[in-house]
Parts: structure tokens; sequence; C-alpha cells
């Protein structure tokens, strides 16, 4: 008898379960490809930007003969044989 009554809410509700998280293209599936696309495109982005930044610094090392010295002062704390280097731990890049 209750079958009877609400068998179209009964069928509405078996096709909501199915369709939000038994179906292959389910709701959830969904939602967390929606994540992943989100957290790649802010990947994509990150590396863009890095290659911006390695692009700009090799033009600059093309251009600017001093520019290498200064990087292997700056990065790899290298030095001249008469010449003391102070490093503080704010310098150091981890």
């Amino acid at each position: 008898m209750f079958i009877r009554r609400h068998k179209y809410l009964i069928t509405l509700a078996v096709f909501a379960v199915i369709v939000g998280f038994l179906d292959h293209n389910s709701l959830l599936r969904r939602y967390s490809l929606m994540r992943e696309e989100s957290r790649l495109r802010d990947e994509i982005e990150r590396y863009r930007r890095d290659y911006e930044e390695s692009t700009e610094r090799l033009n600059e090392l093309l251009v600017d003969s001093g520019a290498i010295e200064r990087i292997a002062r700056e990065k790899y704390f290298m030095k001249k044989p008469n010449e003391d280097i102070y490093v503080f731990e704010d310098d150091i890049d981890e």
C-alpha cells in the first residue's frame, strides 16, 4: 500500500541516490574532479611564474656579465681570495 501511494517519491529518491552517489558520473566524483582541476590549475600557474622568473634571470645572465658574479656571491656564497663573507641566517634560502 505504501509503495503504491508513494511510487513517484520512491522512484525520485532511488534516482537521486544513483545519480548522487553510485553512478560513474556522480556528484561526489564531479566535485572531487573539480577540486583536482583547481589544484592543477594553481600548480600550472606556479610553474608558469617559475618559468618566467627563470627566463628573466637567464636573459639577465646573457646580457650582463656582472650578473654571474653577483649570483655566485648571493646564492652560492662564493668570494674573492682576500675577502671575508658574513652570512646571516635570514640570507640562507632552503
